[in-house]
């Protein structure tokens, strides 16, 4: 990974991006992005776009999700003990002894997830943390000491952890799901400007909002491009894993490629040629099958209007909505790769119509 890249990727993972307050995360992302494209727009939520052929009619958008799971405060006690809500997907299990930041209007005031000791915790009653028994401790003795530091009803709160590497091979963090895609459709709109490759088509590249708690974003970005075809990419589950079951939910694991999905939501005739594109090029992959609803953007780009060509490239991921989120570097290089040799060889108007 070059250098200004791999900065950008730090700065950008470890920045908060808790679902609803994108927007710090957002401008660091098309800051980046920029000297890339031709244009950009934003909306009203924070959804930012990147444009490479604005005045093109046929429109091809490359997407990924902003934001991550958090916290919200809901209620403070009389001894300045926070008890909290989830703000997408975030899991009770592993908060105790984390250490947290409140993201105040006067700044971040630092916290802690408090646990009783093991000591005083007997067997046969020992409570598991729910969200009924956490609380997050600020270091005041009243709730007027913790509405004086800024905090309140609807403060969101995210985890202090940050990116580090294990074995030169891996990257660990928080909020990988889904900067990481943000990381990596940026990339490929790079590789494009470096190529001179002049593409005969419109490229929107996409970093949307509100993905972990419904899709929003990318339900609102889609109807206002409205594309005719659609590339998601977001992490999946490495299965190989302690307690997964690959009988139930497929076998995928960290360093063997993209995970490309079968499913309702994904175009057959688009996900061939993506597959097609990888087998000439050498990009080595992996397959999934989603009975349903893929649960990712994809699905809301698909159904978006009357109906857009989308397929889903998934990034094999360990240990999701956890605060080591890890990931293989050369995956991120495959999928990176796998898009751009995509897009260069799409033609425009290509018609992916199952019958025409």
């Amino acid at each position: 990974m070059r250098k200004e890249s791999k900065k950008f990727l730090e700065s950008y993972l470890n920045n908060a991006s808790p679902t609803g307050f994108e927007s710090k995360g957002q401008q660091l992302w098309l800051d980046y992005i920029k000297p890339n494209i031709d244009s950009h727009f934003t909306d009203v939520y924070g959804n930012a776009v990147g444009i490479i052929n604005p005045t093109a009619k046929y429109k091809v958008v490359i997407e990924a999700h902003a934001d991550e799971i958090s916290w919200f405060v809901n209620y403070i006690t009389d001894k300045g003990l926070i008890y909290v809500i989830r703000n997408g997907g975030s899991d009770h299990q592993i908060a105790p002894s984390m250490r947290v930041n409140l993201h105040t209007k006067k700044g971040i005031v630092q916290g802690i997830f408090g646990w009783p000791a093991i000591h005083v915790r007997k067997p046969e009653r020992e409570e598991s943390p729910t969200l009924k028994n956490i609380t997050v401790d600020v270091g005041a003795e009243s709730k007027q000491e913790v509405l004086d530091m800024g905090i309140h009803v609807g403060t969101v709160i995210t985890f202090q952890d940050e990116v580090t590497y294990l074995n030169k091979k891996f990257l660990t963090g928080r909020a990988l799901d889904n900067r990481i895609g943000g990381f990596m459709i940026a990339e490929t709109a790079r590789l494009i400007k470096e190529s001179k490759k002049k593409l005969p088509f419109g490229l929107y590249i996409v970093n949307s909002v509100q993905e972990e708690i419904g899709l929003r974003g990318a339900e609102m970005i889609s109807r206002r491009i409205k594309p005719d075809v659609a590339i998601i990419t977001d992490v999946c589950h490495d299965t190989s894993t302690p307690m997964y079951d690959p009988k139930e939910q497929g076998e995928q694991h960290c360093g063997k490629g993209p995970v490309l999905t079968y499913g309702p939501a994904v175009q057959n005739n688009l996900l061939d040629m993506i597959i097609q594109t990888a087998e000439k090029k050498k990009i080595p992959f992996q397959r999934a099958a989603a009975s349903r609803s893929t649960g990712t953007d994809t699905d809301a780009f698909a159904y978006s209007g009357e109906g857009v060509a989308s397929a889903l490239i998934s990034l094999p991921l360990k240990y999701m909505h956890t605060t080591v989120e890890t990931v293989n570097l050369n995956d991120i290089d495959h999928v990176i790769q796998l898009m751009y040799e995509f897009l260069v060889q799409l033609k425009s108007g290509h018609d992916f119509r199952y019958i025409k």
